[in-house]
């Protein structure tokens, strides 16, 4: 590790100097001989710049890279402008962290103050805390959120992203809550179950994720009417670019909104990094995990940037931290900043309505052919659900032409999904490629 420290060979050896001794050898003479290597790392030789570009490159060769995609589930193929890489690839944006020494850190925290400012704007929440690692522990950390004393039985659909709810049962295995799943009926969550439970001591939450992952578009307002009247808390997980044209969380009476943001100009990159966003109403503000950036005025009356909130994990003891949040995705927060202000708001409305004609095109298209059914027939946004036989086929028919079909269920369904990137050609090919193979 010698070489990769930025210090000469003169320097450290005043350092050793300064301290009493003349080697290496002899700062680690403690340590007993049998343990030490005393032998050359058995590596291979190093390699030049152009070397190492040619491996990266055979290496990459190998990963096969679709034009044409088809599959969502929880990453999705968007447009990016070109503008947002070209900003966020600064290198002061690149380079800059955590803000330890916030008031001089005032570009970092305006922002995180621009990107709570929009995630607000985009959800109708009051307040947002300066992201998350991903939406799945965003989703987790909501229902942390909600649980209090007796109040600890949180509610959750099966018919959520199966990540998230892997992630949830974590977290609530990990703190002793009670997680109660909410069954599936015809795509959509099925309340009565819960409906029966709920109740005014015990019950804490409940996560409902609306378009859910079949696409299906939940009864959000039903769900807030049943939860709040025992004084439980609801948690809506939502799609970002759908806020485009669907009614806010806020408007259908959600208490915390959360989600998964790589849709705001994160490319796919084989799954991350990307980025979870928080959101809640005022009165949730205080038990917000991570930090909260606010503005205020200097000592000169000028426009500044403080920590209104800080991660509260980081000042307290361990064992009172109800989150083990301590970071937030600052470089994805800001990709998702310059992606909605290039996008506009009529710009990310033009995208989301565009993604649900397109899925709705599609599934007209396929559903022309024989054989071939949508499983679920409620409203949707851009993702739904065919039946059909020999999944497996007709995917790999797909595949062979260059493109990435559906994500193929359990149960020999397929859960299609549709951006603003396909093309009526592109999915004109789709139906004309399954058409062959199921004559």
């Amino acid at each position: 590790m010698g070489s990769y420290v930025p210090s000469t060979l003169k320097e450290r050896q005043e350092m050793l100097e300064s301290i009493g001794l003349s080697s290496i050898d002899e700062l680690f003479a403690h340590i007993p001989s049998e343990l030490k290597l005393n032998r050359e790392l058995d590596l291979p030789s190093g390699k030049s710049e152009m070397e190492v570009n040619r491996l990266m490159n055979q290496i990459a060769s190998h990963s096969v890279v679709f034009n044409t995609i088809f599959r969502g589930a929880g990453a999705y193929d968007h447009y990016i402008p070109s503008i947002v890489k070209s900003v966020v690839g600064k290198e002061e944006f690149l380079t800059s962290y955590t803000p330890y020494q916030a008031e001089i850190s005032q570009g970092v925290l305006q922002s995180i103050f621009e990107y709570q400012t929009m995630i607000c704007e985009l959800t109708g929440m009051d307040v947002s805390n300066a992201s998350v690692y991903d939406g799945a522990t965003a989703a987790a950390e909501a229902v942390n959120m909600c649980c209090e004393r007796s109040r600890n039985i949180v509610f959750c659909s099966e018919a959520a992203h199966p990540d998230v709810i892997a992630v949830i049962k974590t977290y609530c295995w990990a703190s002793g809550h009670q997680l109660v799943m909410l069954p599936v009926k015809d795509g959509k969550t099925d309340f009565e179950p819960m409906s029966s439970q709920l109740d005014k001591k015990t019950s804490a939450c409940l996560y409902l994720q609306s378009p859910n992952f079949f696409g299906q578009l939940e009864e959000v307002e039903k769900a807030a009417e049943m939860v709040h009247s025992v004084g439980a808390k609801l948690i809506v997980g939502c799609n970002p670019i759908a806020l485009g044209m669907l009614k806010t969380p806020a408007e259908q009476g959600a208490d915390i909104a959360v989600g998964e943001g790589q849709p705001l100009g994160m490319s796919l990159s084989f799954g991350g990094p990307y980025l979870g966003f928080m959101a809640a109403t005022h009165a949730m503000m205080r038990k917000l995990p991570g930090r909260i950036v606010g503005e205020t005025t200097d000592v000169d009356g000028k426009r500044a940037f403080v920590l209104t909130l800080q991660a509260r994990e980081q000042h307290i003891r361990r064992e009172k931290a109800s989150s083990n949040i301590c970071s937030n995705q600052a470089l994805c927060a800001m990709t998702a900043s310059v992606y909605l202000s290039a996008m506009g708001p009529q710009g990310l409305q033009q995208a989301a309505n565009l993604c649900y004609q397109k899925a709705h095109y599609l599934a007209e298209q396929l559903t022309s052919l024989p054989g071939i059914t949508l499983k679920y027939n409620g409203p949707f946004f851009h993702e739904f659900v065919t039946m059909q036989k020999d999944a497996d086929k007709l995917l790999a028919a797909l595949e062979k032409e260059g493109i990435l079909g559906g994500y193929p269920l359990k149960d020999g369904s397929i859960l299609w999904c549709a951006t603003e990137k396909n093309t009526k050609e592109d999915m004109d090919r789709v139906v004309e490629i399954i058409r062959k193979e199921l004559m």
